[in-house]
């Protein structure tokens, strides 16, 4: 039959260029969550320093964001994607979904009780309350001064076990499902206040200082 396929003849996903800009995106993103998924266990299996891991592990985060960007119109959501190429990687879904790397999220270590540390974070926690008091929604907006919060906040000796930490990482994951343009409702904003002004007071209270602004 001369419609039937010649099994020596490779088969092509694309007969366009648009197409094949597609299914490279595609691959590439596939790609970086494998290699995260990689990166990750072997920073639990201690198989990597914290060294080693946060540089791998942030610049991966950076690319998938780029490629998010890219194939946004043809993948909906991070999960549907593996979903669909039966992808069993939870380390890096779970990565993902925070958006900071492990050493970040869970650090312990000290070395940011200092004058110009404390001030720092002071500022970063009034900067975003401040956004929000003035009606902020946007995640555009509300990620990267959250984002640059939680770098500050997970550097102070102790934070790990800060009742305020998960509901600040909490809140950063949640931005960090949204696309840019997305807005957090009236609610959702009181409740991040709300939270964000407990871990502000918690913060304090662990340096043995108030919180008097």
């Amino acid at each position: 039959m001369s419609s039937a396929l010649s099994l020596d003849e490779e088969t092509r996903l694309y007969t366009t260029n648009a197409q094949r800009e597609k299914y490279e995106s595609l691959a590439t993103l596939y790609g970086i969550i494998v290699a995260l998924d990689y990166v990750e266990r072997a920073y639990i299996r201690d198989g990597i320093s914290a060294a080693q891991y946060s540089p791998a592990c942030t610049r991966l985060l950076s690319q998938y964001k780029t490629m998010q960007k890219l194939v946004s119109e043809d993948v909906k959501s991070l999960e549907e994607f593996m979903a669909r190429y039966k992808m069993d990687h939870p380390a890096a879904l779970h990565r993902l979904q925070v958006g900071i790397p492990a050493t970040v999220e869970h650090s312990s270590e000290g070395g940011s009780e200092t004058a110009k540390g404390v001030a720092e974070t002071t500022q970063s926690f009034i900067t975003f309350m401040d956004a929000l008091k003035l009606r902020m929604r946007a995640k555009d907006q509300l990620h990267p001064l959250l984002l640059e919060l939680v770098n500050g906040y997970s550097r102070f000796k102790g934070s790990a076990e800060w009742e305020g930490r998960s509901r600040i990482v909490s809140w950063l994951i949640t931005l960090n499902a949204m696309k840019a343009s997305d807005e957090i409702t009236e609610e959702q904003s009181r409740q991040l206040l709300f939270d964000i002004d407990n871990a502000y007071q918690e913060f304090f209270s662990s340096l043995g200082g108030d919180r008097s602004r």
